[in-house]
């Protein structure tokens, strides 16, 4: 904590020096030309020393030019000839949104530059940014409590107003991801997501590669609609009953055996010529090893398909509502360019690839190529796999026969992906179209059905009225008519991460707040050498870079950090920002090689099975994995889904909202 607030008083002097300095000898980038031919656009501080002569211009007179959100006004004086230090300078100190086609040609010629003048907003709100990215590196404070900091520092530091900053706090995209938890604690509550991984492993059935591949498939199913950390929660103590089954299993197999051999001992002392082969110790040594080997493969599949499943779909993840959110606020004529159905055609298959060659690398690291042992063959993979299936088939009976209540929550789950896809699927026109557009405004988004299903949770009874009045027992007669519903306020209050939607909160006040103070523009304006670099090349080492901060940081914070940069990197570059923004929100979800790197993680680490070594070892190849299948999807399908070969036209102008 101290080497952190060392850190924060510096830049605290830094900030200072830079309010009181005044940039007498800032060096300028000239340009001479009609007035408005300024040799970038987008937000900045632009300071003009215009010059022109008597016929061209008159004393006093106004050129004003209206633009989005604000207004430039110049007052021109007379000079002759070419500009000299002598003339008056017009110093326009508030943050513009322009583009060229916007500004009209002058007819005073003028020499402009771009400079810093004393006190920029955008110098404090840099400030602010690397003061809540040490806080959430080091966690001296909850990361939900640095995501507050925008609420206070903010208006404090006169960036933005309290009104503008709160306002980003409850976005359509925090209740899009409110209504998503919601329906996850349903499914949570009444068990519906046990009972679905259940009877999915009792179909795949109980050979060693099957059951990781089923353990795998299941977590991910599971990862796209509820949490992580609960998908996990609940998967790895029914490995570790399979595990501890097949071992006692195994035990019990081989004490059989040894019995077997004494017995056959015994019969080759009355034989002559008999002989009896001993088992090698060496051989026992390496089946502990094998035990061992699958406990790891076992655990890891789990954490790492519950990372992996939660990219699939828009809501599984937070970095993912991070993009949508910040597509709004950054883009706000992107419209509906990111949404659930045009993700969800994107990410899946990318889920889908992934997942399957993290289930080969698990299986060449941990159980070999080895497909006779792998598949299971002899009497004691026999045995295991009737050990596994005994075990599922127990845990499956304990949960009962298909309650009304599990019914109702997988009805509205049901529901819930039904509304999203058919929203506005694209290819199709959609129920928003039947009465829910007009023009360009779009009334519903997935926010709204989101809400409209988690408001069903807590008005769909979890029990059957009883409409027998008559043969009603007097108990029955005083018990409400109307049955507790699917979800109530103190389970919901208890067990959604409000955390969370705080954490995407203050990650959209730091989106506005560098919009506003045109740090978003510096930052995109400073990577404008990059314009040389290709494409594709820009993406994988942003990916990797990525994937490497995410092992130390949250996952949300990790993009709530990038993605403005990486936004307006690719303005200034000219490059759709999709084509950045989709593969570094993927490879913030790939924290693959640290126990502390991700609460998946954490939770198998904690049964004791693993070694930090062994995730490293492990997650380093994983990541590889990831950032070569995002790199993939982006190049292939992922162009054809959002149009990345194009600079589109919501790209071209940042615009501001006040």
């Amino acid at each position: 904590m101290f080497p952190g607030i060392i850190i924060v008083a510096w830049l605290t002097f830094l900030l200072r020096e830079s309010m009181t300095e005044t940039h007498p000898a800032s060096p300028h980038l000239h340009t001479r030309g009609a007035l408005g031919r300024a040799p970038t656009s987008g937000c900045m501080y632009v300071s003009l020393t215009c010059a022109g002569s008597e016929d061209q211009v008159r004393e006093g007179e106004t050129w004003v030019t209206v633009l989005p959100k604000a207004a430039f006004t110049c007052f021109l004086s007379p000079g002759a000839g070419d500009w000299e230090p002598g003339l008056p300078s017009f110093h326009l100190c508030a943050s513009l949104a322009v583009t060229r086609e916007e500004l009209p040609a002058s007819p005073a010629l003028c020499h402009g530059h771009i400079s810093v003048p004393g006190n920029p907003e955008f110098v404090r709100c840099a400030y602010v940014i690397i003061l809540m990215a040490i806080y959430w590196c080091t966690e001296v404070i909850p990361l939900a409590v640095t995501s507050l900091m925008p609420a206070l520092l903010f208006p404090l530091f006169k960036i933005l107003d309290s009104k503008q900053v709160c306002v980003q706090y409850m976005k359509d995209t925090n209740m899009l991801f409110l209504g998503g938890l919601m329906v996850a604690v349903a499914v949570e509550r009444w068990n519906l997501h046990k009972r679905i991984a259940l009877r999915t492993l009792l179909w795949v059935g109980a050979k060693p590669a099957q059951l990781m591949l089923g353990f795998m498939g299941v977590t991910a199913f599971l990862s796209m609609w509820i949490s992580n950390t609960a998908t996990t929660a609940m998967m790895v103590p029914i490995v570790e009953a399979v595990l501890q089954q097949m071992e006692a299993t195994s035990t019990a197999t081989e004490a059989g055996m040894g019995a077997l051999e004494l017995a056959d001992k015994g019969k080759a002392t009355e034989l002559p010529g008999s002989q009896v082969i001993f088992e090698d110790p060496a051989m026992g040594q390496r089946e502990d090893c094998d035990r061992k080997s699958m406990c790891k493969a076992m655990t890891l599949c789990v954490c790492y398909a519950a990372s992996i499943g939660g990219t699939a779909t828009l809501t599984g993840t937070g970095p993912n509502v991070v993009l949508l959110g910040q597509m709004h606020e950054l883009f706000p004529d992107s419209k509906d360019t990111v949404n659930f159905a045009s993700w969800f055609g994107f990410a899946f298959p990318n889920m889908v690839i992934m997942l399957l060659l993290a289930w080969v690398w698990l299986q060449c690291v941990y159980m070999g190529l080895n497909f006779k042992k792998s598949w299971g063959c002899g009497l004691e993979r026999k045995s295991n796999e009737k050990a596994a299936y005994e075990v599922l088939q127990e845990e499956y009976r304990k949960l009962g026969p298909f309650s009304f209540a599990e019914v109702n929550v997988l009805l509205c789950f049901l529901l819930l992906v039904s509304l999203w896809f058919s929203r506005d699927p694209g290819f199709m026109p959609g129920w928003l179209s039947v009465t829910w557009a007009e023009g360009e405004t779009k009334y519903a988004s997935d926010a709204t059905v989101a809400i409209f299903v988690a408001m069903l949770l807590f008005i769909v009874p979890s029990q059957k009225p009883k409409f027998n009045f008559c043969s009603q027992t007097e108990e029955e007669r005083k018990a409400p008519f109307y049955p507790p519903a699917l979800l109530d306020w103190k389970v919901t209050q208890e067990k959604v991460p409000w955390g969370i939607v705080l954490l995407l909160g203050g990650g959209f006040a730091l989106a506005k707040g560098c919009e506003v103070s045109g740090l978003s523009e510096w930052m995109g304006k400073q990577m404008e050498p990059l314009h040389a670099v290709p494409p594709a090349a820009i993406t994988l080492i942003l990916s990797l870079l990525v994937a490497v901060f995410t092992e130390c940081t949250s996952n949300v914070a990790t993009t709530t950090l990038f993605l403005p940069i990486f936004a307006s990197m690719s303005r200034s570059i000219g490059l759709n920002p999709l084509y950045v923004m989709l593969p570094c929100t993927l490879s913030a979800s790939f924290a693959f090689m640290l126990p502390v790197a991700t609460p998946p993680n954490a939770i198998v680490f904690a049964y004791g099975h693993l070694k930090v070594s062994d995730m490293v070892k492990t997650g380093l190849m994983m990541n590889i994995i990831g950032v070569f299948c995002v790199f993939l999807a982006v190049n292939t399908w992922g162009r054809v889904i959002f149009n990345l070969d194009h600079f589109p036209d919501w790209a071209n102008v940042t615009h501001i909202e006040t």
